[in-house]
């Protein structure tokens, strides 16, 4: 097999339902399965953060129904703001949207490893936990290879699975919740909320990484005009139920300080509340829901660089010797690069590690959300889309400006890269429209 094939005819491309399932799948799992350990400082009162990260989910969700409706032709998030902001935003979008895929995926890996840790304890090693996110890596890289399609249906069948241990933690909540247990963990370190909530925002927004993924497979999807937000809103309703009542559920049961420490929360909440062989269950239906997750997020990162190649802003070695095409040499580099960052990463606990990677992703991601919402905007003078884009941009850059310094300035620095690059990109575009 020597290509990919990333643009099928229409008879073989999703519905909006699959999209739908691909955008929930790419959010659940990517958040909700270590996110409370990491939220454990915050506290109970983190679940303010949901409901306020929800409604601005639910407003980016419309903002890529509205691109998706107006630039129904469009071939990723590139294109979008390439055709309402320029060549340079669609080119820092498509490099932007890429490196976040991949941070992104190597963060899953990561919450993935430490559900398997739930098994194998060595895996809370340094050494050990690295190699279970290779291998997790790859063998996610080997469905993508086979094909989009194989990859957007595992991520689907995963998503089934990967609701299980969240149900089953949500009833043992039910069950066992204590009002003065989550009330004890409302502010660990006794701070104000207009301190704690915004800080947590960045972290929180990562389990709504994922909002665009329909919007970024809009050359997939069936009717696009209709599909992309369709499937957008549908995904991010069905994740957001589901965040708010595993989060109750967790901080309702299991103390912040001992939470801080956990590397499989759902399964040690089952465990406390039902028994330690249906918390393996747990730990088990939550390896594989991540796996589901790093398959498509590996999907939305190599068709990313796929779209960026074929506008000349990447090597062909992912993309543009035929359009629609797909070489194996993109998910073969792009393993490489995330195998790198498995190992540049690597922090002395898995939480540790998991809370670099999401807060640099998400803002990352958020910059990148805020320049759709700008471009929404220019595409349309109707006052109904210009207030979703409005909010859509408020909401994205509030985030970033609460998000912690050390998660914004790699952000920083990418774009101060990319743009240094965009002089090579031009010289090179210049040469090739010459000769």
């Amino acid at each position: 097999m020597s290509q990919v094939d990333i643009l099928p005819e229409p008879s073989h491309r999703i519905g909006w339902g699959l999209a739908a399932l691909v955008v929930a799948g790419n959010m659940i799992g990517s958040g909700v399965y270590l996110l409370p350990a990491t939220l454990a400082p915050t506290g109970s009162s983190s679940v303010i953060g949901w409901l306020v990260c929800g409604v601005g989910a639910v407003t980016l969700a419309l903002v890529f129904g509205g691109l998706g409706r107006m630039q129904p032709e469009a071939d990723g998030l590139s294109d979008f703001a390439r055709r309402g902001l320029g060549r340079f935003l669609g080119y820092q979008t498509g490099l932007a949207y890429w490196a976040a895929c991949l941070t992104g995926n190597v963060a899953v890996a990561v919450a993935g490893t430490g559900y398997l840790a739930f098994f194998f304890p060595a895996l809370k090693e340094p050494m050990w936990g690295a190699i279970s996110n290779l291998a997790l890596i790859w063998l996610t890289t080997a469905a993508y290879a086979a094909g989009s399609k194989t990859a957007a249906r595992f991520g689907a069948i995963t998503l089934v699975l990967g609701l299980i241990p969240i149900g089953l933690a949500i009833i043992a909540g039910v069950i066992a919740f204590s009002g003065e247990t989550f009330a004890a963990s409302w502010s660990p370190a006794g701070e104000p909320l207009m301190k704690t909530v915004p800080a947590s925002l960045a972290v929180i927004f990562w389990a709504f990484l994922g909002v665009e993924s329909a919007a970024a497979l809009s050359s997939q999807v069936k009717n696009p005009a209709t599909d992309v937000g369709r499937a957008s809103l549908g995904g991010v309703l069905l994740a957001f139920v589901v965040y708010v009542a595993a989060s109750v559920a967790v901080f309702g049961v299991i103390p912040a300080d001992v939470l801080a420490h956990s590397t499989s929360p759902y399964a040690d909440l089952v465990a406390r509340v039902m028994g330690a062989s249906v918390a393996g269950l747990v730990a088990a239906c939550a390896v594989i829901k991540a796996t589901g997750t790093i398959a498509g997020w590996t999907m939305m990162g190599g068709e990313t660089a796929r779209a960026s190649a074929e506008a000349g802003w990447l090597p062909r070695w992912f993309g543009g010797a035929q359009k629609g095409k797909t070489p194996l040499s993109n998910p073969l580099i792009n393993g490489v690069i995330m195998s790198a960052m498995v190992i540049a990463s690597a922090q002395p606990t898995l939480g540790q590690q998991f809370g670099v990677l999401i807060g640099v992703t998400s803002v990352l991601t958020l910059c990148l959300y805020a320049l759709c919402s700008v471009t929404l905007w220019k595409l349309t003078t109707k006052p109904g889309w210009r207030l979703l884009a409005v909010g859509g941009a408020v909401f994205s850059a509030f985030a970033v400006a609460a998000a912690a310094g050390g998660y914004i300035w790699p952000s920083v620095g990418f774009f101060a890269v990319t743009s240094l690059a965009w002089l090579w990109v031009r010289k090179r575009q210049g040469r090739a429209q010459g000769a």
